[in-house]
């Protein structure tokens, strides 16, 4: 991630390059394995469904083990970060990789424990067509989304401002993207339940077999091998080659790890940042509860793209109280990492009660129950607690007085609400806490109204 791998000093980051490349290798290396083991009997693919599910699932694992590491590289992961890329790529792997190993391996290995044939090779070739059909629908037109997503987030006009200044004009731009997803997806999920189908008309008409004979190899006398390459000696040593292995990632992983321990500066630590009060804290866990974090980032990267439409770029140690980290993995919504008192408590009152009515086609669905629901303030001693025992720095006994902190930083809110918009709000309300932490986001390292004043 950016703000770790900026961190980190040339020689580890070009370190991490060098692993990155070297994680390529073994993976391309079993991809081109699996796909010239099939030399020869490429018209077995023509008639096979398994081995046709089998030849999809290995190339997409080489592909999303060529672009994983690519991605890690900075000038790339500039452009697709936070994009449908990254969705986009996850799901070559999981959808082509995972799944489709997984449906060849069932069809080879059902038939086989209940003792009889395959119910339907057709179904099957159908299965594989709908499925590849499936995956092609789903990725790329997220690879697509991706791209016009990068591209509209960092366009700039001839007199040097942002020429998409509203996310939304994003979102609305790639909505055909997303229906094409959804009939990708579909298309996916009507091979599973043919899949299915077939496979219980297969173990109907034959039966389970409980109970296999092994056909072990006779036994013969250990001769020295002659021949083969030099790594079939580990290869028969498989203890051995399993500690090498782990020692080999050990190694890896010290290299990459170490030097964000004994750094100091590598987490650098700012004064004005403090802990969240009781409340903000009450509303974080919503945040997580409800999966803001699923569609906004909350980290500004130094771009100048990303700091004209979002502020001031985040700094690592504003994250320290943070535990976990919500940086996000993507933006299907903007970046909140500087929402903090930019909207009046009211704007994001209506915006979780009604997203449109402040964010004109806005996709975002409505959070009726946070206005019904209340916090559970018995939690809070327990959460100061927890947060202290990981090194957030809350007074000793603070758990003991942390709900009087809550009631009046939930009631200044609920009159604040009051006197924007005269909306009546109970103090303890979800709604509340939520807005709490949002008005928190990013405002550590603001100048406050009085410092400008004492400065001048």
């Amino acid at each position: 991630h950016h703000l770790l791998y900026t961190s980190l000093p040339d020689w580890a980051q070009s370190l991490g390059v060098v692993f990155s490349i070297m994680l390529i290798a073994p993976s391309w290396g079993g991809m081109l394995n699996g796909l010239l083991t099939l030399r020869g009997a490429w018209d077995r693919v023509r008639e096979d469904p398994i081995l046709k599910f089998m030849v999809v699932a290995v190339t997409a694992y080489g592909m999303a083990t060529f672009e994983g590491p690519m991605l890690s590289l900075k000038n790339v992961n500039a452009i697709a970060h936070f994009t449908d890329w990254i969705v986009a790529h996850v799901h070559i792997g999981g959808l082509g990789w995972n799944g489709f190993l997984i449906f060849g391996m069932l069809y080879w290995m059902i038939p086989r424990m209940w003792g009889t044939k395959l119910y339907s090779v057709k179904l099957a070739n159908n299965h594989f067509w709908i499925g590849t059909l499936g995956i092609i629908f789903y990725a790329l037109p997220l690879y697509v989304a991706g791209i016009t997503q990068s591209l509209m987030w960092k366009e700039f006009n001839a007199e040097g401002f942002l020429e998409y200044k509203n996310f939304l004009e994003t979102v609305v731009q790639i909505l055909p993207m997303y229906m094409l997803r959804a009939i990708g997806g579909t298309l996916y999920l009507t091979g599973v339940f043919i899949m299915i189908y077939n496979l219980m008309k297969t173990a109907g008409q034959g039966s389970f077999i409980a109970n296999e004979e092994t056909e072990a190899a006779p036994l013969v006398k250990e001769v020295k091998h002659v021949g083969g390459h030099w790594h079939s000696v580990l290869e028969r040593k498989p203890i051995l080659f399993t500690v090498l292995t782990v020692i080999a990632i050990v190694i890896g992983g010290v290299i990459e790890m170490v030097p964000t321990f004994l750094i100091k500066s590598n987490v650098p630590t700012i004064e004005s940042v403090k802990p969240y009060t009781p409340l903000e804290l009450h509303g974080r866990d919503l945040y997580i509860r409800e999966g803001c974090v699923s569609c906004h980032s909350q980290m500004v990267r130094p771009f100048r793209s990303e700091t004209e439409r979002y502020g001031e770029y985040s700094k690592a140690g504003e994250f320290v109280y943070d535990h976990p980290f919500l940086w996000g993995s993507k933006r299907t919504g903007p970046d909140l990492h500087r929402v903090g008192a930019k909207y009046p408590d009211s704007w994001h009152y209506y915006h979780m009660l009604d997203p449109s009515s402040v964010s004109a086609g806005s996709i975002m669905p409505a959070y009726p129950w946070l206005f019904e629901s209340t916090i559970d303030k018995s939690q809070t001693a327990a959460m100061i607690n927890a947060l202290r025992t990981i090194g957030v720095p809350y007074e000793e006994g603070y758990d003991q007085t942390a709900n009087d902190d809550l009631d009046k930083q939930a009631k200044e809110i609920a009159a604040r609400l009051k006197a924007e918009d005269n909306i009546e709000v109970v103090p303890e309300t979800e709604i509340v806490a939520l807005i709490a932490y949002l008005q928190r986001l990013g405002t550590d390292i603001k100048v406050k109204p009085e410092q400008t004043t004492q400065n001048k």
